[in-house]
């Protein structure tokens, strides 16, 4: 395995300055959705998500990312009230419980900008941008954070059709450097800005794993690297079983992220995954 820097850099959002490169973080994944692919229709209520996020704190994670619309392969898109619904008393809730930065996961700047208001400071939005012209100054104004993800078409369509690229992961840093300079260009600071390479994505499940093991690529954005590979199907392929049997190929995948230069790592299982992230951040700098 190549050589893997570590050095320390500064994530700013609305409300703190975060380091990163010290140690592998954690975002924990509160769908708050019927029809999330893994745990969807898990938490039926605004309380039973605020008490889930309350454990994943409790557990260590870093941070929290609450969405309210499922992105799984083939997914419609849900309505503005619905998604606000869904997802604004979480944050009012949880942000008025807990110390940890929350994460929105949403396409939408009215929903980002009533997250804000309630006290989210991350906006993680896998259309990196592209979904709503109002969503780059909405995240400028509050002067947020931002998650921007690689993504081919809509996740109504991401998983059909010619899936092939002419360079993995070589597109996908391009995408994310010209996303990064539209954000820039929007008023939105470069040390506000983390990178997603999208796994799962509009990609095969063998350009998912070729993702992670290139992962230090990433690494010439000069920005925080989050992984998402949380019990997807490309572990699936693998392994075989239901999103919820993939526990075990999730650690290696988790592993094999941390030890290759991800920065943040976004899962379901907090406390199993913690652990499992703390042995590979120390083989990593050993």
């Amino acid at each position: 395995m190549k050589d893997i820097s570590v050095n320390a850099i500064s994530l700013r959002t609305s409300r703190r300055e975060i380091a990163i490169g010290e140690r592998t973080l954690i975002m924990g994944v509160i769908n708050a959705t019927p029809d999330s692919f893994s745990d969807g229709g898990l938490f039926q209520s605004s309380a039973e998500a605020i008490e889930q996020g309350l454990r994943m704190a409790e557990e260590g994670a870093d941070f929290i990312d609450i969405g309210g619309e499922s992105t799984r392969p083939g997914s419609d898109q849900v309505s503005l009230a619905e998604e606000l619904k869904r997802v604004i008393p979480i944050v009012r809730g949880l942000s008025a419980k807990i110390s940890i930065p929350i994460s929105v996961d949403t396409m939408k700047a009215q929903v980002a900008r009533e997250a804000l208001d309630a006290g989210a400071e991350i906006i993680n939005d896998i259309t990196s941008l592209h979904n709503d012209p109002a969503m780059a100054q909405t995240i400028a104004a509050y002067r947020a954070a931002v998650v921007l993800m690689h993504m081919r078409g809509t996740p109504k369509v991401m998983q059909k059709g010619d899936l092939s690229y002419g360079s993995v992961p070589g597109d996908m840093i391009s995408f994310l450097h010209e996303r990064m300079e539209k954000a820039q260009s929007a008023g939105i600071n470069k040390d506000r800005i983390i990178v997603d390479p999208g796994i799962g994505f509009g990609k095969t499940a063998v350009d998912n794993m070729r993702l992670i093991r290139y992962l230090e690529d990433f690494k010439k954005l000069g920005s925080p690297i989050l992984v998402g590979v949380s019990r997807k199907s490309f572990i699936g392929y693998i392994t075989g079983g239901a999103p919820q049997e993939r526990v075990e190929g999730t650690a290696a995948a988790v592993t094999a992220a941390v030890l290759n230069g991800a920065d943040i790592v976004r899962v379901h299982d907090v406390s199993f995954m913690k652990k499992v992230v703390m042995m590979a951040d120390a083989i990593r700098r050993a």
